[in-house]
């Protein structure tokens, strides 16, 4: 089963740049609903039918890895309250918002460009309306974040913004890191989803280490899925977890959540260095010593 929601395209009294955007349009397969923008096969979340508050792509499950730089007491379960305000950047299916507000009842805010997306969250995700704790906000991710007035008011950014394309991440330049470091508490953390036909994984992950590391901050990331999605962690001005800390950790995302939290570990990696490029020819070269 498919349908294109482009009924619910904005009206000619929209601005033009909210008329550019692609429609979003969802298709179902194997008990799995699938949320793409325009025609293309590109898939920018899923949920699946029978176990919708389950995290379906593997993915956004290891994007939750953010957890274990955190101290579960961060994140205790109800009736207690948490106090960490998580906020997600690209809504896709809505999976890591609603995760973040049902399962782990965090306060919990989303950023989102495409008021299509929006709509078909709320229609055929299960996106609940905003609420005291839960907040779906359709602004411009890289306004969003650059706003001095949000400084240090969150705990947990996850960034997954791709157009309809899935070329490389719309918002990928070192200013826009900088921001979201600002943005973020002390010992906030960040997980980002990089993935794309022509992104440079490296370039970006140097960015970002770049943003954390003069604040004394760490940066690792997670080997590529199968799907070749790297999640890259940081945490501000703090330092990495010693591997104890968080094989403890580990385990208790499992016993809460049932991801696969220690499996995560193996998979961590030092962000790698940048390489020294090569001269275009020996006339080039620079003279030997």
């Amino acid at each position: 089963m498919s349908a294109d929601l482009s009924s619910s395209t904005p009206s000619s009294s929209a601005s033009p740049a909210a008329r550019r955007l692609p429609s979003a349009s969802i298709s179902e397969f194997d008990g799995v609903r699938y949320l793409h923008l325009g025609r293309t096969p590109w898939v920018q979340g899923a949920m699946r039918l029978r176990k919708t508050r389950k995290l379906e792509l593997e993915y956004v499950q290891r994007m939750m890895a953010w957890l274990l730089l955190r101290e579960p007491a961060d994140w205790p379960e109800p009736p207690a309250v948490p106090a960490l305000h998580a906020v997600q950047l690209g809504l896709g299916a809505a999976a890591l918002t609603r995760y973040c507000f049902e399962e782990l009842h965090l306060r919990t805010t989303a950023v989102e460009l495409n008021p299509q997306v929006i709509a078909a969250c709320r229609q055929w995700f299960r996106l609940p309306a905003n609420g005291e704790r839960l907040e779906v906000v359709n602004a411009d991710a890289g306004e969003w974040v650059a706003d001095p007035a949000r400084a240090g008011t969150v705990d947990a950014l996850c960034i997954d913004l791709y157009d309809q394309q899935a070329a490389a991440p719309v918002l990928d330049t070192e200013d826009f890191y900088a921001h979201c470091h600002a943005l973020l508490a002390p010992g906030g953390t960040l997980a980002v989803n990089l993935f794309g036909r022509t992104a440079s994984f490296g370039r970006s992950a140097r960015r970002i280490q770049a943003a954390f590391a003069a604040a004394g901050g760490q940066v690792r990331f997670l080997a590529p899925t199968d799907e070749g999605n790297v999640i890259v962690l940081a945490i501000k001005a703090q330092d990495w977890p010693e591997v104890q800390t968080l094989q403890i950790r580990a385990r208790h995302v499992e016993a809460r959540t049932g991801l696969d939290a220690t499996g995560w570990l193996a998979l961590l990696r030092p962000v790698p260095a940048a390489r020294a490029r090569k001269p275009k020819s020996d006339a080039a070269a620079p003279p030997p010593p």
